[in-house]
């Protein structure tokens, strides 16, 4: 990997194209690498696990909403749309595929100086695949593209800092994951990432306070806003430049400010793009830096039955990492994340609550564990408010670590009992981590698909799904459409514009 320095530069200095960010992503995106068996198994098992968190979604209203929408837009050649059988314009696919996919906090991660869901690439490059007659090989490389470029940025620039989403990262790598798709040239790429960056910067509101619908909806707009700017690129049009150096640009104004300094790697020339090798997918629906409490809390429970009862528990004090703390633990200060009448999309973000739920229960469930009548269970609310949590030097270290050895999402749980007695118990990583207690292989993945999309999608298309999936790299371009959930889902709804 190569560390490429970047900085604010003033007008005056009229920094070369050729040392802007946005032009070595574009040449790493042009870099015609191949591709490893390791890394091609692993792309194949992330299409599996979001058309696993797709099926589970299909019937929720903000799903159904973007399909609805997507399904106004039908068109030829086109792409697919998890629910349907027609063929739609390929943004508004991808629109409606990404929010299947992210509504329930339940595929890819990757955890550094900032957040991001990686998979949440695979819907636009896809789109565009199936639109373009594209073949399974050639949409691996996009995808491996998009990967690696969301995660070296990820690991580089904090967005979360200045309250900037994490979108903001998503929206270039899909657009450079859309350039090796399509074998554009570095020029075209380039603007394509420029426009992307520009309109998909957005505050971090949508994951604060009462978090809302548009949770799922924000990387899905980043997707489909890569689609529009690749299109307009190809057509000439050009990009706010430079859009991260500039002294007016992203990092300037949005970011660590004039006096910033990032060093962000990048593949070097003939380099293999391994990235997505990093990432790691999620057995619960949840926040991911709430996977390993979930473990934890588990095997707490059913380890210690009494742990279950309010009455026996005085405080409960989750120590952690300081993105943990302040994301969906009690350093975010949001009243919010006590409430039993808060929305779903607040509870995954809340880990008292997730932390009392999952040790009461023993289990956890993408639904059961949400429902309001299970939020408002009275001894659930007592124990979930004795729960806080507390930022931990050490855990915040080995959170930022790249060690894999040492790099850590859990912490250290101390449960202070009513009759003076104390359960002090950590846990580094999830269970399903690849540092983990059981980590997931191919088994696990299609596993976790056969099982979110039981009576959602018929039996024969999930085995259908399954055995074109795994067949990604001699897929032909007749054939790329079956990359998708086919079933006969209704496309009306509340009315809109369209």
């Amino acid at each position: 990997m190569q560390l490429h320095e970047v900085r604010v530069h003033p007008s005056e200095e009229n920094l070369p194209r050729e040392e802007q960010l946005a032009w070595k992503i574009a040449e790493v995106a042009t870099d015609p690498v191949g591709v490893t068996d390791e890394v091609t198994d692993m792309v194949i098992n992330r299409i599996i696990d979001n058309a696993a968190a797709a099926a589970a979604s299909l019937r929720r209203a903000p799903v159904a909403a973007a399909r609805s929408q997507a399904a106004r837009h039908p068109y030829a050649p086109g792409s697919t749309v998890f629910g349907l059988r027609g063929w739609y314009s390929p943004e508004w696919a991808a629109w409606a595929n990404g929010v299947a996919v992210r509504e329930l906090d339940f595929h890819d991660t990757f955890l550094a100086a900032d957040y991001s869901h990686p998979g949440d690439n695979i819907p636009a490059i896809l789109a565009v695949a199936q639109h373009t007659g594209r073949t399974g090989e050639q949409l691996l490389r996009g995808i491996v593209t998009g990967y690696e470029i969301q995660i070296d940025l990820v690991r580089a620039i904090s967005l979360h800092r200045h309250k900037i989403d994490h979108v903001a990262h998503l929206g270039p790598a899909a657009a450079a994951g859309i350039g090796t798709l399509l074998g554009l040239g570095p020029e075209t790429i380039f603007h394509a990432i420029g426009q992307a960056l520009h309109t998909t910067t957005a505050t971090r509101q949508s994951r604060k306070g009462e978090i809302s619908t548009w949770k799922a909806y924000a990387p899905a707009f980043a997707g489909k806003i890569a689609v529009e700017a690749v299109d307009r690129a190809m057509r000439g049009q050009t990009s706010p430049t430079p859009i991260y150096e500039g002294e007016d640009g992203v990092i300037a104004w949005l970011l660590d400010g004039p006096d910033a300094l990032y060093e962000v790697p990048l593949p070097e020339p003939g380099e293999m793009k391994r990235a997505i090798l990093d990432s790691y997918t999620k057995e619960h629906s949840a926040e991911y830096q709430a996977q390993a409490w979930i473990d934890l809390a588990r095997r707490l429970g059913q380890e210690r039955t009494e742990l279950r009862d309010p009455a026996n528990i005085d405080s409960i004090v989750l120590h952690t990492s300081h993105h943990t703390h302040f994301v969906i633990g009690s350093g975010a200060n949001d009243p919010q994340k006590y409430d039993p009448t808060a929305s779903r999309e607040t509870l995954d973000h809340s880990i008292p609550y997730i932390f009392a739920v999952a040790m009461q229960d023993g289990v956890w469930h993408h639904e059961r564990s949400y429902a309001p009548e299970r939020a408002a269970r009275l001894d659930t609310v007592e124990l979930w408010k004795k729960v806080r949590t507390e930022e931990d030097a050490e855990w915040t270290r080995r959170y930022h670590s790249t060690d894999p050895a040492e790099k850590a999402f859990g912490g250290r749980v101390e449960i202070r009992l009513t009759n003076g007695g104390t359960v002090v118990d950590e846990i580094a990583v999830a269970d399903a981590h690849p540092s983990g207690a059981r980590p997931f292989t191919r088994d696990q993945y299609v596993d976790k698909f056969r099982t979110l999309a039981e009576g959602a999608i018929a039996d024969s298309e999930v085995e259908r799904f399954l055995e074109t999936a795994q067949r990604l790299r001699e897929l032909t371009a007749a054939e790329l459409g079956g990359l998708n959930l086919r079933a006969d889902l209704p496309t009306d709804g509340p009315e809109g514009i369209f």
